[in-house]
């Protein structure tokens, strides 16, 4: 049985940066976020994906070595794969996202084969799930684990994305963790208001809503109560690609291992402030490294 079985397009990421004259092209898509962090914290991890032809056999290799199962990872020669282009403003606070090309959407039929995990995270970037291969995933996990922000972005002629509402609402009600940005909680609920946007995702079913603010940190609301979870001091802040997902990724694995949520939130902190330091998915830090961020964090927390 796996502990996380991540599920959305991985991805080539194209990542221009203000201090580089060159783009640095990378693996990237939250599955592989996810799954990275969660293997650094020894978490039993798989991916459920749709790549293209094009699709480089070292970023398969790479999450192999990882030991990450990649068994239901599908290649569509026919294909291209999900590739991004992502801009950064001077400062890293914002970013222009523009989609190059997509690669077929994960289908119910390719779900055929046995899986079984404490937490399924469904996690699309391009539009690639639908409320079927939800529905499906969700006997195939104790727990279903869910972020959106892939079915709100729209993408004009030129690839541009902007966000949208949320198509298929249903899906909420069938997970039992919710975690999104900011913007994408917005676009999910058409709430502005934090406080009220939470307790619209509450309302339809959701148990545990994490909502991701960059640099100042996370809310996370579960049982009728609210925390303010800061964000660990990172080193340096090289890249902040996938942070959120990193989050994710060290929330889930602690989570899996009966973690109270707000320990679980600190080690999510935790991972994404070590994740920024370098450029795409390539440094997470180790297992004492990261319990060593979030232990200060937590204790700070329970302190105050």
């Amino acid at each position: 049985m796996l502990d996380i079985a991540s599920v959305g397009h991985l991805c080539i990421d194209s990542i221009f940066l203000p201090n580089r004259q060159v783009p640095f092209t990378v693996l990237g898509g939250s599955a592989a976020y996810v799954s990275f962090a969660a293997r650094r914290l020894e978490s039993r991890v798989a991916v459920i994906s749709k790549v293209g032809a094009d699709f480089p056999e070292a970023y398969s290799w790479w999450l192999g070595q990882e030991s990450i199962d990649l068994s239901r990872v599908t290649k569509v020669e026919s294909a291209k794969s999900t590739r991004f282009e992502l801009r950064y403003s001077s400062d890293l606070s914002d970013r222009v996202l523009v989609s190059k090309s997509r690669a077929p959407p994960i289908t119910v039929d390719e779900l055929s084969s046995p899986l079984k995990a404490s937490v399924v995270h469904i996690a699309p970037i391009a539009g690639e799930v639908t409320y079927d291969v939800v529905e499906k995933l969700k006997g195939c996990a104790d727990v279903l684990s869910f972020d959106p922000q892939g079915l709100v972005r729209s993408f004009d002629e030129n690839g541009t994305v902007s966000p949208c509402p949320l198509a298929d609402k249903r899906m909420l009600e069938l997970v039992k963790i919710y975690k999104s940005s900011l913007s994408e909680i917005r676009a999910v609920t058409g709430i502005a208001e934090l406080s009220s946007a939470i307790k619209a995702v509450h309302d339809c079913g959701v148990e545990v809503v994490i909502v991701t603010l960059g640099a100042k940190g996370s809310v996370l609301s579960a049982d009728g109560a609210i925390y303010d979870v800061p964000a660990c001091v990172s080193d340096r802040i090289v890249d902040p690609t996938g942070a959120g997902d990193a989050f994710m990724g060290g929330f889930l694995a602690e989570y899996v291992n009966g973690r109270n949520l707000l320990r679980c939130a600190c080690v999510g902190s935790a991972v994404a402030s070590l994740v920024v330091e370098s450029m795409g998915p390539t440094y997470f830090g180790d297992k004492e490294m990261i319990y060593q961020r979030a232990r200060l964090l937590y204790e700070k927390e329970i302190k105050e």
